[in-house]
């Protein structure tokens, strides 16, 4: 089976789907609409193609608005006669489209079928909201599509307000062997707490920093006071932001803005916490969570949609969004109780062995296919019959 990704070639979601299912016996080709590393996909054995869709950006005066409306028009018609080339020369079976903005529009207009879309976050849960006409054009990409998937129901529930028919469930979980509980690094007794996000207002880490001030102000006050650290890994756009809020709060020598970790050193920092504590304002699915969980790592998260579903059952706990008292009131919690720790660690992993175990995940894509398969040649049968 040979299936023709359109993604973006920089993310890591879609270098995990492309190398797995690749390793799996599939025939994978990508498209992406913007530039990446290449070479990457080489190595793996990954054809790859690329169309730099948004460059048009990067031209003089294309800010003005009616010429920068032209140029866009311009970029996506181009995009989709490269994206036919490519189908005429590789011949795929299936076309599937990763985020159904962009990637999807352009996948829609190429007119191949079987086609596949599948949703990540934004392109649901804010595109849609900006304008009728954001509307309308998510509502064509996800009708020309055979198949709609999303990683999680809490989308899938936001997504079927945009399409008919039913909507595959296909988690972007974690290899289990790689995200597990590392040998204890530290013995120092300082409980550390962390999160591994973007550093923009979606993730809430303004709403963590106060409820970490707060936790730790009520911490001093007790009989037994435990030494409390807070590590924050990622970039983006409010570090600066976020490094002054730590300082007003009187928490800066507290926190450690880490920056940046790559995806392969992701399970060591999170082996390194001994909670991980996610306050996202929205959350889609929530593999940071998941990844968390996987370690062993004990889970306080907003009641956001996705970590509300990667959660229950008791995998971890949940607070209302934009609450910094609930979420101190949590951490205080799990600070000095080290049984409820482990407790919730374990359950944690339990639940993404159960769940969002990364083979199993990418068998269900594979069984996706397959019936995206069988569907689209009993209805050629069908028609075949008739005629």
């Amino acid at each position: 089976m040979k299936v023709l990704l359109v993604s973006d070639a920089g993310s890591i979601h879609t270098k995990r789907w492309a190398s797995s299912l690749e390793d799996a016996g599939l025939d994978m080709v990508l498209f992406s609409i913007t530039p990446a590393d290449e070479d990457w996909y080489c190595r793996k054995g990954i054809k790859i193609y690329v169309f730099d869709l948004f460059g048009y950006k990067k031209k003089k005066n294309s800010f003005k608005k009616k010429k920068n409306l032209v140029a866009s028009l311009t970029a996506h018609a181009g995009a989709v006669r490269a994206l036919r080339t490519v189908i005429r020369k590789e011949t795929p079976d299936i076309l599937h489209a990763h985020y159904a903005t962009s990637y999807g529009l352009v996948a829609a207009l190429s007119g191949f079928h079987p086609f596949v879309v599948s949703v990540w976050g934004s392109d649901i849960y804010e595109f849609p909201r900006q304008s009728a006409v954001n509307r309308m054009a998510v509502k064509y990409i996800l009708g020309r599509a055979d198949r709609v998937l999303s990683t999680s129901c809490a989308m899938a529930a936001e997504t079927a307000r945009y399409c008919r028919g039913d909507i595959g469930i296909t988690p972007f979980g974690v290899d289990t062997d790689i995200f597990r509980k590392l040998p204890e690094s530290r013995n120092d007794g300082c409980i550390v707490f962390g999160t591994v996000k973007t550093l923009s207002r979606k993730y809430g880490i303004d709403i963590l920093l106060k409820a970490f001030a707060r936790m730790s102000s009520v911490m001093a006050g007790t009989a037994f006071p435990v030494d409390t650290r807070l590590v924050i890994a990622g970039k983006g756009p409010d570090r600066a932001e976020l490094e002054r809020l730590a300082s007003e709060l009187g928490i800066a020598s507290a926190v450690d803005f880490i920056g940046e970790v790559s995806h392969e050193d992701v399970p060591a920092i999170y082996s390194g916490l001994d909670v991980a504590v996610f306050l996202s304002r929205e959350e889609s699915f929530g593999v940071s969570a998941v990844e968390a969980m996987a370690c062993e790592v004990p889970v306080i998260a907003s009641d956001a949609d996705g970590f509300r579903e990667v959660l229950d059952g008791g995998a971890g706990i949940v607070v209302p969004r934009e609450d910094p008292d609930a979420a101190a009131r949590a951490m205080l919690k799990l600070a000095v109780d080290a049984g409820a720790r482990s407790a919730l660690g374990k359950r944690g992993r339990e639940k993404v062995c159960r769940c969002y175990e990364w083979r199993s995940n990418v068998r269900d894509m594979i069984a996706e296919y397959e019936a995206v398969l069988s569907n689209r040649r009993s209805r050629t049968s069908e028609v075949d019959g008739q005629s």
